[in-house]
Parts: structure tokens; sequence; C-alpha cells
């Protein structure tokens, strides 16, 4: 139980329904639709779509989503990657030949065909009960009548309003200004897009004026997407990936997502007693450290287009583990892995949901940088994503940017199971730190006994690039320990990720956990 003298956010419980997000709309929304009679899918919906409007640097229309959840009554795990592909005629050559070592993060190249909205339908009509209208009205509402900004997002808006481009800076800012707090924003163009996809379905986002919005937009700039690009997109259900850590499963999405990359930091950090350091030391955060650089190290070797990942039994396997775990060092901090010549960044946003009956969801949703590739559409206002800055230009590596291949993702949707039930749907966002959000959660839980609240307040720290990032929650102590050890230690401007959980208890009830580095809340009925 946390001390009440201190600031601090209580669990949230209840029996019937219990949503957990970054956006107290969103969460309002969600439970709303449970009340109507929704299950956990609709509300999963209903609040991610919701958030797009809420936090539009964040996600939207434009992006991706993967998905992890459980049906009613099963402790089954289905996985859904809702993650879109390059248009046909992308090709890494072309951009080889014109001098380019990466894919410009804020050009047509990086934009990849959205994946959500298909994913969004697909969800809705196979495991939904209510149906896309209903979901899609309460998003439709607060795109017409208007959101007020939260302060994260405030602070968030401006640092990434400098990628808006053209139409862009149009719909996404107020007087060609970032909002401030409180002020309103509206998203006339979504909601006429929101009330066609409602009426007609997954056919009037790909099809039709609403693509040949997109399509108009990006060939402007020099893009190479085509009408039938979008008009192929479909979604995929897929197995699940898995790994056992201190009696607990963590379930993961596979490739293309990066979730494997969480499950082989876990096996790494199995060879270390960390249940006996200092949950909040240098000892541990020195350790979870290298054992980071070495999974990431494996990510951006393996990681990448499903049919283009061969080694992943490779990366889970335990004596790979064993391996990199013997090139630790607990004295002195390794040289980071070279950096990625594929982008990655931290603005995603996350939404789990758990119903009466037993449905959990777990649902991640992004544009991938914040305001994606700043590019968006003239009438309707969808901000593309940038995920195809997730290829690498390299000749012959798994990740190289292929026309119809999806790339490397960062975004990753996780459950917990224990003892062959499904536990803890949860999330970390935070771009690159997600798998190490993933294996930190796992272990405060399991290592040092924290409850989820607790273990989501814990700080954070990340080895990034050659940086240690540490929250301002370390001691200066702490930092000049890890100084010590040889680490590039910085207090980084913004606090790292953010997380949302939702336990589900023995006895019925179900606890909310939700991240005070965002704005929102777990809500419950």
């Amino acid at each position: 139980m946390r001390d009440f003298h201190f600031p601090g956010r209580s669990p949230v419980l209840a029996c019937n329904g219990m949503c957990a997000t970054s956006h107290p709309l969103a969460a309002k929304a969600a439970i709303d639709i449970l009340e109507r009679g929704g299950n956990a899918m609709d509300a999963a919906i209903a609040g991610a779509v919701l958030l797009g409007i809420c936090e539009p640097q964040m996600t939207g229309l434009g992006g991706d989503c993967f998905v992890l959840f459980s049906p009613a009554g099963s402790d089954e795990i289905l996985a859904l990657n809702g993650s879109g592909r390059a248009p046909k005629a992308a090709q890494a050559a072309e951009l080889r030949a014109r001098g380019l070592t990466a894919v410009p993060l804020h050009g047509p190249e990086a934009v990849t065909i959205p994946g959500a909205v298909d994913a969004f339908c697909t969800l809705s009509e196979q495991h939904g009960k209510l149906g896309l209208d209903t979901l899609l009205a309460p998003a439709i509402h607060y795109a017409d009548q208007g959101v007020p900004i939260a302060p994260r997002v405030a602070f968030d808006w401006p640092e990434s309003a400098k990628a808006l481009q053209g139409h862009g800076r149009r719909h996404y800012l107020l007087d060609g200004k970032a909002p401030q707090v409180g002020q309103i924003f509206r998203a006339p163009g979504q909601a006429e897009v929101l009330r066609r996809l409602a009426r007609d379905g997954r056919r009037a986002f790909y099809e039709g004026e609403v693509a040949e919005d997109m399509i108009t937009a990006l060939q402007a700039l020099g893009g190479v997407h085509e009408a039938e690009d979008f008009a192929a997109t479909a979604c995929d259900f897929t197995t699940p990936v898995s790994g056992r850590y201190n009696g607990v499963d963590l379930v993961e999405h596979p490739p293309n997502g990066q979730g494997a990359t969480a499950i082989l930091m876990l096996n790494i950090l199995s060879h270390f007693d960390l249940p006996t350091m200092d949950p909040f030391g240098a000892e541990r955060a020195h350790i979870e450290a290298e054992a980071a650089k070495l999974a990431y190290d494996a990510r951006n070797r393996i990681i990448a287009d499903p049919n283009s990942t061969t080694r992943l039994a490779h990366m889970l396997a335990p004596e790979t583990a064993a391996k990199l775990a013997a090139l630790i060092n607990p004295k002195r901090a390794m040289v980071a892995a070279a950096p990625l010549s594929e982008a990655v960044h931290k603005d995603t946003i996350y939404i789990t949901v758990v119903d009466r009956d037993g449905m959990a969801v777990s649902l991640i949703y992004s544009i991938f940088h914040g305001f994606g590739s700043g590019i968006a559409s003239d009438k309707f206002g969808i901000l593309l994503q940038n995920r195809g800055a997730g290829f690498t230009l390299e000749q012959g590596h798994p990740n190289e940017m292929t026309g119809g291949n999806r790339p490397m993702h960062t975004i990753i949707p996780g459950m917990l199971r224990e003892n062959g039930k499904v536990r803890m749907p949860f999330g970390v966002m935070g771009g690159a730190y997600q798998p190490n959000g993933h294996a930190r959660m796992v272990s405060n839980l399991r290592d040092f006994g924290l409850n989820p609240q607790a273990a989501i307040d814990a700080p954070r720290c990340f080895s990034d690039s050659g940086a240690m990032k540490v929250e301002r929650g370390y001691s200066d102590a702490v930092r000049q320990e890890l100084a010590d050890l040889g680490h590039n230690v910085s207090i980084p401007n913004e606090p790292i990720g953010g997380a949302q959980a939702i336990v589900i208890r023995d006895d019925g009830v179900l606890e909310g956990a939700s991240d005070p580095r965002k704005d929102g809340c777990a809500l419950g009925y």
C-alpha cells in the first residue's frame, strides 16, 4: 500500500468492466460502450478512435495498430496485425540511387498505407457486438464539437508540430500556433470520414473520395502510392509469441512488431539475481541497460516483415540469452550497438479494456513520430504516419524497404498469463523504449513485488543510442554511480514512455492502473 502522505495514484477497482488509457475522455467513452452492452473489443475500438482526436500528435486514422485479445470465457490469446505495407512501387534501391542512407522521416517515402482502420472494421465485425456506427459515435461527436487540450498533449504539441507541412499545418494548428491547455481542437474533416465509415464500412476509407484525398496529397510530394495500394490493405490474424519469467508468461505480438525483444531481454535478465538488488539503485539499472543493448542489437538484425523474419526461434532460444548474458560486465558499461538506420521514436497511444465476461483487449495504435510524416490530406485532414522510416535501406537486410512489405514496428501490446490464465493486459508506450518498458514492468511485478500502479509509477531509465536516460525519480547518487560505470548519463526533457494495465483477479475484481506521465486514467464501473 502506498504512503498516503505523498502524492500518488491508487489502483482503480471495479467488477463489471475496466478501461485504462492515456486520456480521460477516451476512458469514459470506453466505459459508456460497456454500459450499453458492448464488449471489451467494442469499448477498445471506441476509445482508440477517440484518442486520435484527443491526442492527434500521437495517433489517428492514418496510422497502424496491433492487438492482442482473449475472448470471453477463454484463456486463448489471439493477435491481429493492423500494420500497413509500403506501396508496391517503393524500393530501397531507388532511394539509395538518390544518395539516401535512411528513409526521410517527413517525406512521402516514409508513408506506409494506414492499417488501423481496416483492423478496427475487421475486429468490430468479427469480435464486437454493437456495430461500427455505435463505436464511432463518440469520436464523431468530439471531432465535430471539439476537445479541450489536456496538459500532456499541450506539452507535446509544439515540438511535434515542427513536422507539420502544407495541409497538416492548416488542420493541426490554431491560428498557426500549437494550442494551449484548455483550447478547443476540432477535426470536422475527420468527423465526416468517421460518418462515412460508420455508414459504409472500410471501403469508405480505402476507396473513393477519402482514399483519393490521401493519394493526391502524397503524389503531389512525389509519393509512389496508388489507389490499388489502399484498396488491397488487409489486416492479418497471427500467432503470438511468449516467454516465461519468474512464474509468469509474457505474451507478445510476433514480427513485424518488436515484442520478441522484450522476451529476449527478460531471458537475459533471468541470469542475474535481480530480487537482491535495490529496485531503484544503480546495480539494477546497469544490468537492465546492458541487457537492453544486447536485446536491441538482436532486434535490429532480425525483426522485419513476417515473411522476412527467419531467425525468430534463434532470438527466443534460451541458449541465445545465456550467451548474451555472459557478455555483461557488472562493473562496466559496454559500448552501445551501432545506431539504427531505421528511425525509432516515442509517439503512440495504448488502451486496454476488460469486460464483465472476461474478454481482455490490449490495443496499441500510432502514427509513429509526433504528427507522423507531417503530411495531411487536403479535404479531410487525415494525417499520414511515417512508419516507412522503420525500414532500412541496407541492401539484403531482412528489413530492407520493399514494395508490399511491412517495416519493423516499435509498437507492441502485451499480456501476462499465469498458470494458464490471462492475468494482465498491459502496454508501455515510448517507441524504442517499449520492449525495455515491458521487461521492466514484468520485473517490477515479479522481482520486486510491486503492485501494477506502483510498477508504473516507479522511475525509469533507458540506454538509448549511446545515452543513458535517467528520469528525475532517481537520485543524483545513482546517476553518479551509473556514470562511474561508464554510462553517458542524462536527464531526459520528457518522461520515459507511459503505461496502462488491468489485473484480472481471481475473485473477479478488476484492478486498473494508469501512468501519471500521461493525462489519462483507469476507469471502471
